[in-house]
């Protein structure tokens, strides 16, 4: 069947017609939360386009001081910049501990045998299935505790805090150990048959293999971290610990809602995410896609 130039060309429209349609809509809640951060005061109604825009809450946002036109010095309410970057230090420390803890567990699970594996894995999944948010209570108690013996693992510390996260490994896991499965079973005995120990098998044949799959693993712990707030609202206490998913909800409190510097805050906290995307968007598709062997 031949298709006619006019009509190739009316479904090439139609197809990026739609692409910008779901484009927009994507970024419509991006473009609202923007034009708010650029408002003058503390308002979250208003045009799309601010009428005068200013810096203000984006000054603030980065701990300096703005003057406003009639010489009023306004000074930054809280210390966005010492939030973002306790996120970004917890959700880096626990996502590479959480990718290592993973990719060994996934490698014994994929190649080692051993009594009970099947039950394990099982029961991993099992337990993965219930929200974090369920066992708030009980991780409260038990670090209340453990902060009566060392403070370090106490309430209120950043180490405690990873030390929970580090407890979401268990889908990271299978997620792991299926494409570890894909991997020839073959290039093992081969490295066996030369020499190999199960560590160098594990190092020098499985880990490059793996890069993409490790890469989508960091990128989705990163994620799921930096953008928590339950666990990090009961696990940290004063203002200078606070991650920024907990410390912006201090925007509006007190029935004092500064929607302009919450929006600011909020976009800010984007960064680190979009920063990582770029870095490892070269993995991404393959990880997500493809298998540990290629044609």
């Amino acid at each position: 069947m031949v298709h006619s130039p006019n009509n190739l060309l009316f479904k090439k429209l139609l197809a990026h017609g739609f692409l910008w349609c779901i484009l927009a809509l994507i970024l419509f809640p991006f473009l609202i939360t923007l034009s708010i951060s650029l408002r003058e005061g503390n308002y979250i109604s208003g045009g799309l386009i601010p009428d005068r825009p200013t810096l203000e809450h984006w000054y603030l946002a980065f701990g300096l001081d703005f003057v406003r036109a009639d010489g009023t010095v306004i000074t930054p309410p809280y210390p966005v910049l010492d939030w973002l970057w306790n996120s970004v230090k917890i959700a880096f420390i626990a996502s590479v501990g959480v990718l290592m803890m993973a990719t060994t567990a996934a490698y014994a699970f994929s190649r080692l045998r051993f009594r009970g594996k099947q039950t394990l894995l099982d029961g991993m999944l099992l337990v993965q299935m219930f929200p974090a948010a369920l066992a708030v209570v009980a991780i409260y108690a038990l670090f209340d505790s453990l902060g009566d013996i060392t403070p370090i693992l106490g309430i209120d510390s950043h180490w405690s805090l990873i030390l929970v996260y580090l407890s979401g490994v268990a889908m990271h896991i299978w997620t792991i150990k299926g494409y570890f499965d894909t991997i020839d079973p073959a290039l093992d005995k081969a490295a066996s048959i030369d020499g190999a120990s199960p560590f160098q098998i594990f190092r020098f044949i499985f880990l490059p293999l793996a890069t993409p799959i490790l890469a989508v693993v960091f990128v989705l712990s990163f994620i799921g971290i930096i953008a928590d707030y339950p666990l990090a609202s009961i696990m940290l206490r004063t203002e200078d610990n606070l991650t920024l998913a907990v410390g912006a909800r201090k925007y509006l409190m007190d029935n004092k809602y500064m929607w302009g510097d919450f929006a600011s805050a909020a976009i800010l906290s984007g960064a680190p995410i979009t920063i990582l995307f770029l870095i490892a968007q070269r993995y991404l598709v393959s990880g997500l896609s493809a298998g540990g062997v290629k044609g």
